[in-house]
């Protein structure tokens, strides 16, 4: 079993390799429009100052500065501020997800979740006071200074949102909110291609196989075995689409073997056919 001060972000960060870029708005209103094909990226809009409304799905919203939402990208929304004075102050972070743990994560994006910074924690506020002064200021290598900006405040926001998860909710960050949960979860993160089975992962949680495996299933939606074989099909892919051979990309993601791996995405291909 892991020590108790678990490091409950760490694994999960390298699991989905973000890469963030920031860019001011030109304007006082923001639309992204549907992209399907951009199904593994976040769109974080900030608004640093003034008020304005955000539109999705037909559902409005008013937000007060400052005010951090966090939208998927391939998700169509509209994002308008009321007072178009300094338009500079609508701020906007893509993050795309490069790694496998990207799929489980946007999972909890589908609707879109909106956080106050004005009393939020530390890293929060801090990428706040530089993007802040390098609005107030612009110096040489600005974009190199909000991008840095960005990754601090993406990292702040998944800080926020495990110590927030959804009450009565499901899914990732109510299991990294949960103490015994979280301890499986980041093993799972940590080493995809180790040999984990349900007795392992709830001796890591320090629960019995029962309790691990019923606890697990509410808080997840899903059971151990299935959200570590997402993780590790989505390796394994990853491995291919690098141009590395079936069988280098079975080792790396924990498969028995290539014909195993082969079968696994065959299935997984197969899947949104038969949905």
């Amino acid at each position: 079993m892991t020590n108790s001060k678990l490091d409950r972000l760490s694994a999960l960060l390298e699991g989905l390799a973000p890469v963030v870029t920031m860019s001011l708005s030109p304007q006082a209103r923001l639309e992204g429009a549907l992209q399907p094909e951009n199904d593994s990226a976040l769109q974080l809009l900030f608004l640093t100052r003034g008020r304005a409304e955000l539109k999705i799905a037909g559902v409005s919203q008013r937000i007060e500065a400052p005010t951090l939402v966090a939208v998927r990208a391939c998700q169509p929304f509209v994002l308008h501020q009321f007072s178009a004075d300094d338009p500079h102050r609508l701020i906007t972070a893509h993050v795309q997800l490069t790694g496998p743990v990207a799929t489980l994560f946007l999972e909890e994006f589908d609707q879109p979740r909106a956080v106050y910074l004005a009393h939020e924690e530390p890293s929060l506020r801090l990428a706040v006071a530089m993007i802040e002064s390098e609005l107030n200021a612009p110096r040489c290598g600005q974009p190199a200074l909000l991008n840095r900006a960005g990754d601090i405040l993406f990292i702040g926001l998944l800080r926020h949102l495990v110590a927030n998860p959804v009450v009565q909710g499901a899914g990732l960050f109510n299991g990294l909110a949960d103490p015994r949960i979280a301890r499986a979860l980041v093993a799972m993160h940590q080493r995809s291609a180790f040999g984990w089975n349900l007795a392992l992962l709830a001796e890591e949680a320090g629960m019995s196989r029962t309790a691990f495996a019923t606890k697990f299933h509410e808080t997840m939606r899903r059971p151990p075995g299935k959200y570590l074989a997402t993780i590790r099909l989505a390796l394994a892919q990853r491995a291919v689409d690098l141009g590395k051979g079936l069988k280098e990309a079975a080792k790396v993601a924990g498969y028995e073997n290539s014909s195993a791996l082969s079968r696994a995405l065959a299935r997984a291909r197969l899947q949104p056919a038969l949905n």
